[in-house]
């Protein structure tokens, strides 16, 4: 971290005893204009001037050389997925819900990914860290799986990204994580009491292949190529006030360095509507900071001098972590938010399956109980818990881009199917269906819930080898519009088989909500 008065320019040693380097941009012209006030840093440096025009040219350009200035220290690629040696416990008050929770990190067998389990449910049940569990993602990113969610997830899991760490398990007896000090400080903390081991499967980063673009609003990203994983970014508020640029090499030195410790912030202005919409109960000073104007209000000084767009970085490192998998990429980002990072998730995860697609579409089929040729561990065991990625998805059904309307199933059990697709902005339909303002067409969500259906029974055993042909819908009905950025979750029950004709019951949800549904009827028969 930089020091506790970095806004005074003394360096001082970070909380675990290795001295912070010198800010890209520091400001020791900063002063106290009265007790828990500071001025705002930096109006009239000619860099500062510069940001202030937004331009995006400007950002673009400067993305390499503050690149090379902070990047290439400690980066040694780690070969093997890693997990935690021994729990570790914190306990504290949860940001939005105001709830006392007790956290504990629990190290988890590799290809288990980051999971969040409830103790206070019956069944304590658990919620992968995975872009299709997240229904929310407003002021924080909310992860659901029925009815279980999990609030506020992104500085875990920020932390475990910028740490390396792939395998874990969070125990929770309330529906957030503590806030602590609005920072990853205390996680970072939690991790080193724990420790880091090796495991002995291999970790697969994902290695963007071609430029990746997201514009949603005022922000603008995008994902370059590289083989390691950097970070560029500017942010402000609608008056360009604080505009901040800052980049970074992530490893675990740079993440505990120059990331973990930048504290959650919100505008003056912003207090009212988050405390009428229920957030920020646990919301104070000892756990944010708060911009007033040309003032920053803190119990503390600021820790870095632009330490606002180094938490908008910090909750990028968590919400891509949503992966499932490191990426490799220059990220160049401009007033990001949970919203755009997940849909940018959204658009790497599309991304990482075109070729596997494209593979399997002239790819025999594999053997009867055995992983497609080339399926990864985390693909393995997903094979083997229920859930079926896209590979094992295409082994059972027929169809192809662009008619799949299914990118994962999450869970079977029994007669009772759940699964995912991400609705992306570069799907073809949109292309001529209200282009203007970009709607999924009701009649696709029919045939994700007549997929999911055809998967469920197709997976028995004794349909081995067969199709299954959509004969007819009742009860249809689109009650809310499927938008670029959604994650459609189908969830489909069987209700009834005679013979070779089967009926289902099916819904689709975006963040919780039943946006369609409908009754369907289909025949089994020979391909």
């Amino acid at each position: 971290m930089r020091g506790h008065n970095g806004a005074h320019g003394v360096t001082r040693p970070t909380c675990f005893g290795s001295p912070r380097p010198p800010s890209l941009t520091h400001y020791p012209s900063a002063k106290h204009k009265a007790p828990g006030k500071i001025r705002a840093p930096g109006t009239n440096d000619a860099a500062r001037a510069r940001l202030l025009s937004g331009t995006w040219r400007f950002v673009c350009g400067r993305a390499q050389t503050l690149a090379n200035r902070t990047g290439h220290l400690f980066n040694a690629p780690v070969l093997q997925q890693q997990t935690l040696n021994r729990p570790a416990t914190y306990s504290g008050v949860g940001l939005h819900s105001g709830n006392r929770v007790t956290m504990t990190f629990l190290p988890a067998p590799a290809n288990t990914g980051i999971r969040f389990r409830r103790l206070d449910l019956e069944g304590k049940p658990e919620i992968e860290a995975r872009v299709e569990n997240v229904v929310e993602n407003n002021r924080s990113t909310t992860l659901a799986k029925g009815n279980t969610r999990v609030h506020t997830v992104e500085h875990v899991l920020a932390t475990f990204a910028g740490y390396g760490i792939d395998n874990a398990i969070v125990e929770l007896d309330a529906n957030e994580p503590p806030i602590a000090d609005g920072s990853s400080r205390e996680y970072c903390k939690l991790v080193q009491a724990a420790g880091i081991i090796a495991q002995d499967e291999r970790r697969q980063p994902y290695r963007v292949t071609a430029p990746i673009e997201l514009e949603m609003g005022d922000t603008v990203m995008t994902m370059f190529p590289d083989e390691v994983f950097k970070i560029t970014c500017t942010s402000s508020d609608k008056q360009g006030r604080f505009t901040q640029l800052y980049s970074v090499e992530l490893s675990p030195k740079t993440w505990e360095q120059e990331l973990a410790h930048a504290r959650t912030f919100c505008f003056f202005e912003e207090i009212e509507y988050l405390i009428t919409n229920g957030l920020i109960k646990g919301g104070s000073l000892e756990n944010a900071v708060v911009i007033r104007d040309d003032a920053v209000l803190t119990n503390e000084p600021l820790r870095y001098a632009d330490e606002f767009v180094r938490h908008k970085m910090l909750d990028i490192v968590g919400d891509l972590a949503l992966l499932g998998r490191p990426v490799h990429g220059h990220l160049i980002a401009v007033k990001p938010s949970h919203s755009a990072n997940c849909e940018l998730v959204r658009r790497i995860a599309a991304q990482m399956r075109k070729p596997l697609l494209a593979a399997q579409s002239f790819a025999p089929p594999a053997a009867p109980g055995l992983p497609p040729p080339g399926a990864t561990g985390a693909q393995e065991a997903a094979s083997t818990e229920g859930g079926m990625d896209t590979l094992r998805l295409m082994q059972v059904l027929p169809h192809r881009y662009p008619f799949l309307m299914v990118d994962r199933v999450i869970k079977i059990e029994g007669n009772h199917i759940v699964a995912a697709k991400s609705v992306t902005v570069n799907e073809p339909y949109f292309q001529g269906h209200f282009p203007g303002q970009p709607i999924m067409p009701g009649v696709l969500q029919l045939e994700a819930i007549a997929q999911v259906a055809g998967i469920v029974m197709l997976k028995r055993a004794e349909n081995a080898g067969q199709l299954a042909y959509f004969m007819s819908a009742d009860k249809v009905r689109w009650r809310k519009p499927v938008q670029p950025g959604d994650v459609l979750i189908i969830e489909v029950e069987l209700t009834k088989m005679r013979g070779n004709i089967g009926k289902a019951k099916g819904v689709c949800k975006v963040q919780g909500e039943i946006v369609s549904e409908a009754e369907v009827t289909f025949m089994l028969g020979q391909g």
